[in-house]
């Protein structure tokens, strides 16, 4: 990434000069599916899921060998205005019981055979508390999409973004609520189960934080840094970057569709390759991927975060994949077609 005065134009830039979709692998594989031992339509939105990784592999032949779950994890100044149930400690806590292999996402990605990398974004140094100051500066969000670039480093076929941090439910819901308008009350969930007194709390946190910055939020990377955190900040690089080095993206749920959406504002087809792994029960989640005009994969009521979501979806886009270029076609297996 170029060093320039402004940092916020080199990511402008970035997003301006990533590639299209490949319409002949996405042509090649839907010829395919016209010849294979199936009714026409059949596997419904499986099939689309093939189309949509050849679009963006640049395959005619799309495959899912080296799936990769990145979880960003960051902490939250906002913690202080007793948002969330937990202390903040647990970010630390949770980074820890990832390394032994204890949570939820270690058992879904060793069930779907998927790479699993954590990264530790400054957790002993919160983010500003947004009712009362900036998040992160300018520099500091650059540097951090930066490092959410960098984390794709080593390659893969097919990424799923994940996030963990105490509070961070409360950054996303001031996002949304920054770019969307309406009551912040719309865009608050209960996070991490708290209860009604911590649901107001929440709500008036968000409150403040769009009274403070209402002067600069029609910016969407100013949205990011004044109400954003850092887990936020790395995993818009890691899309903008997959995007750069055609990496299909599936997004997890409420807090990693909050960076989705920062994108989607700057420029709606800057997240066409990416896709909603689940739904969330979490805030307003279905009506933000509304707005981003994405269909989630699948809606199970969960609401951990850990990229637990989009791993799950990781099976059913593996599966695509292999249906698709693994099945026979009428004249391989020698069945008759309909007349």
């Amino acid at each position: 990434m170029a060093a320039s005065g402004l940092p916020f134009d080199d990511i402008r830039e970035l997003i301006a000069a990533m590639p299209g979709p490949d319409m002949e692998a996405a042509n090649a594989v839907r010829a395919r599916d016209a010849n294979l031992t199936k009714p026409a339509g059949s596997l419904g939105r499986m099939e689309e899921i093939a189309e949509w990784l050849a679009a963006w592999q640049g395959k005619g032949k799309p495959a899912v060998d080296r799936p990769l779950v990145c979880v960003f994890a960051g902490n939250h100044g906002v913690v202080a205005q007793g948002v969330s149930a937990y202390p903040q400690a647990v970010t630390r806590q949770m980074l820890e019981n990832f390394a032994a292999g204890g949570a939820a996402i270690n058992q879904i990605c060793a069930a779907y055979d998927l790479g699993f990398k954590v990264f530790d974004l400054a957790l002993d140094l919160p983010t500003g508390d947004f009712t009362q100051t900036d998040a992160l500066d300018e520099r500091a969000c650059v540097a951090t999409m930066a490092f959410g670039m960098e984390a794709l480093v080593g390659g893969t076929d097919l990424l799923c973004l994940g996030e963990m941090g105490i509070g961070n439910t409360t950054s996303a819901a001031a996002i949304y609520a920054a770019l969307y308008g309406g009551d912040a009350a719309h865009w608050c969930g209960r996070g991490t189960g708290v209860d009604d007194e911590g649901l107001k709390r929440k709500v008036a946190a968000v409150e403040a934080g769009l009274a403070l910055h209402r002067a600069h939020l029609k910016d969407p990377l100013e949205v990011l840094r004044r109400l954003g955190g850092r887990e936020v900040a790395a995993i818009c690089g890691a899309i903008i970057a997959a995007r750069s080095q055609r990496i299909p993206v599936i997004l997890d749920g409420y807090v990693v569709t909050a960076a989705a959406a920062i994108l989607h504002a700057i420029e709606p087809s800057t997240i066409d390759h990416c896709i909603a792994g689940h739904l969330s029960s979490e805030g307003a989640h279905a009506d933000v991927l509304a707005r981003l005009g994405k269909v989630p994969l699948l809606a199970l009521d969960m609401r951990l975060g850990e990229g637990s979501g989009a791993a799950l979806a990781a099976g059913l886009v593996k599966a695509a994949a292999a249906v698709h270029s693994g099945m026979a076609t009428f004249e391989q297996a020698q069945v008759a077609r309909k007349d």
